[in-house]
């Protein structure tokens, strides 16, 4: 770790630049649940989506981490996140950009050494384009849309595709790919609808290597799979299909310190609006931590952080800056300023969260601020 230190006889916030708390990032336990999910779909091969800052963890530290373990594949969904990640990685990793290139930044992607997904005939055409002007032959994905109506080639424009492909020489496909849209539920007839779909795709475009599966695709089988899949979530411990036991180890540790303590009667409001009103002599604690840290506003009067084992409910609206939690369940003088309460941890996952606040892991990883000292181990 670096930085400032955790006293653990104390759990005080011991720290000289000036954060609320601390998010603690494992990389060792990534590194596992890579390991994990690629022995899971060998000899199929484990990209890393690190989309969105590696979900809001570290995408540079996230990447080189996997990398270590034999990572060459790295998925970002916009291309100005592949220019930054891209002088962080050595060259043999390959960054595929899943958004695809807006126009104008075709020679920006080919002297980055960046890999667009191609989306739609349009973004073909670019491409290849792009590819003639320069004289050289250029790498890309081909993605299809099979069910989800996001983003891809759409089933009306694959003749078409097809067609301009075996017209040019300038491109070379890596593979073809899709993505699932309820893979997270594993009964969900629309994966079986999707995997057929997928199958019409590889028969019309022959010879192509296929990449289809993402974290809870990995668990539906190796018909899933093709020669890469592309875990997310379950990289960074998340639930990659709900309803059953997470197979993968927690990454994200987050502490924040205690602001203030106070003793209050029965009868008194808390928080903004004064939604909550204590029913009896309540001891209440202030965490430096709000909605604006990633602690969503629907946590009010639902959510909970854990001080030694101990459950410690919010009480009243979450603030931008700060959240109130009721510590009457701890000995009297157990909490002071300075300690530090556990938001995620041995007790409290991600997922957990996210379903107190009635979202998805996704948005509560995502939504992890900057005020917290971040350290990595």
């Amino acid at each position: 770790m670096d930085g400032g230190v955790v006293d653990s006889r104390t759990s005080k916030l011991t720290i000289d630049r000036g954060a609320c708390g601390y998010l603690t990032v494992d990389l060792a336990a990534l590194r596992r649940n890579y390991e994990k999910l690629s022995s899971i779909v060998a000899p199929a091969r484990a990209a890393a989506v690190v989309k969105a800052d590696s979900y809001g963890l570290g995408a540079n530290q996230v990447s080189k981490a996997v990398y270590g373990r034999g990572c060459r594949h790295f998925f970002v969904a916009h291309f100005v996140e592949a220019l930054r990640l891209r002088p962080h990685l050595p060259r043999d990793a390959s960054i595929f950009v899943l958004n695809g290139l807006m126009p104008g930044n075709e020679i920006a992607c080919v002297e980055g050494g960046v890999i667009p997904v191609i989306n739609s005939f349009d973004q073909l055409q670019q491409w290849s384009e792009t590819a003639r002007s320069l004289q050289r032959k250029l790498p890309a994905v081909l993605q299809f849309d099979t069910g989800m109506s996001r983003l891809g080639i759409p089933p009306e424009d694959r003749a078409a595709v097809a067609a301009y492909l075996a017209t040019v020489d300038d491109l070379d496909i890596l593979f073809i790919m899709s993505h699932l849209a309820s893979a997270d539920e594993a009964d969900c007839v629309q994966n079986a609808d999707q995997l057929a779909e997928m199958r019409r795709v590889v028969e019309e475009f022959p010879g192509y290597d296929l990449s289809f599966a993402n974290s809870g695709g990995i668990f539906l089988g190796g018909d899933f799979h093709g020669v890469l899949v592309r875990p997310g979530i379950a990289l960074y411990g998340g639930a990659p299909t709900s309803g059953v036991p997470n197979p993968m180890e927690p990454v994200v540790r987050l502490d924040v310190a205690v602001v203030q303590t106070r003793t209050v009667p029965a009868g008194t409001r808390v928080g903004y609006g004064g939604v909550h009103v204590t029913k009896t002599e309540t001891r209440l604690a202030t965490i430096a931590a709000g909605y604006a840290d990633g602690l969503p506003r629907s946590l009010s009067d639902r959510g909970s952080v854990y001080y030694n084992g101990v459950r410690l409910p919010i009480v009243g609206r979450v603030s931008m800056d700060s959240t109130t939690i009721d510590i009457s369940a701890l000995p009297e003088g157990t909490l002071s300023f300075g300690n530090l309460v556990e938001v995620l941890g041995d007790h409290q996952t991600i997922d957990d969260i996210a379903r107190d606040a009635g979202l998805i892991s996704y948005e509560i990883l995502t939504s992890l601020g900057h005020r917290f000292h971040r350290q990595y181990r």
